[in-house]
């Protein structure tokens, strides 16, 4: 009798067991990096693994939506190539910001904008550099960040790019004369240079204003993206989408 009653508990705890892991497939898994003052660690940590702990603009955007919504989700803060390369291949998982390109376009399914950005260069203040236009930094060496798109727009148009894994460290090196200059966002740029003590870099060109999304993997089911869609239309009316952007100086 004894060994029949631990049978069924086995069963049982088997049944239940397989009942959680049947769950979680459907919980949402939102990553992103740290890009202030878009998405950021709020404790000034590399890693986070709670949203309690991520702040930013488009942070902010993403748990305003998905508080429109009945949806389950985590959110983590990872580097940017660990985060894009699990998106593409695990459904249910998304990231954010990310910006919306003609070759992105079909590798995920996409929720925004949440926000905008300005591509800029940077260079040292005593550089005295003019820029007219993109094509002024031909043959100069431009510090950029391995994976972004940026740097990609870059490297596609034949510009030599010095690239690193973290753009951290692209302050200094601009500082120190490692680089000619730097390619960064118009509002991030400062963000990172002052984290760096680097406090000389002015912006000597900007182009591509551009909109940022949430990328989301594409076996991902269309009712749970409309779900998402909908959050953020309701935060745009809201009030919420204006107040979050006023917030930053947007």
């Amino acid at each position: 009798m004894r060994k029949v009653l631990a049978l069924c508990l086995f069963a049982l705890t088997l049944v239940s067991s397989a009942g959680v892991h049947a769950a979680d497939p459907d919980k949402l898994y939102f990553y992103t990096e740290n890009f202030p003052p878009y998405n950021m660690s709020a404790s000034g940590r590399a890693f986070e693994h709670s949203r309690e702990n991520i702040d930013g603009i488009c942070a902010e955007m993403v748990k305003a939506l998905m508080a429109q919504t009945d949806l389950e989700y985590r959110m983590k803060l990872r580097n940017w190539d660990y985060g894009y390369n699990r998106v593409l291949e695990k459904k249910n998982h998304g990231i954010f910001c990310t910006t919306y390109t003609e070759d992105r376009a079909p590798l995920f399914k996409w929720v925004g904008p949440l926000t905008h950005n300005l591509w800029t260069v940077f260079a040292r203040a005593d550089n005295k550099i003019k820029m007219d236009s993109l094509e002024d930094a031909r043959g100069k060496t431009i510090g950029g960040y391995r994976g972004d798109v940026m740097t990609e727009y870059l490297l596609k148009r034949g510009y030599t790019v010095s690239q690193l894994d973290s753009d951290d460290l692209n302050p200094k090196r601009l500082d120190l004369g490692q680089i000619d200059l730097w390619i960064a966002d118009r509002l991030a740029g400062p963000y990172f240079a002052s984290q760096q003590d680097v406090e000389d870099l002015v912006p000597v060109y900007s182009f591509n204003k551009t909109d940022l999304y949430l990328a989301i993997n594409k076996s991902t089911p269309d009712a749970i993206v409309d779900k998402i869609k909908a959050g953020l239309k309701k935060i745009h009316d809201n009030g919420m989408y204006e107040a979050i952007e006023d917030k930053y100086g947007l």
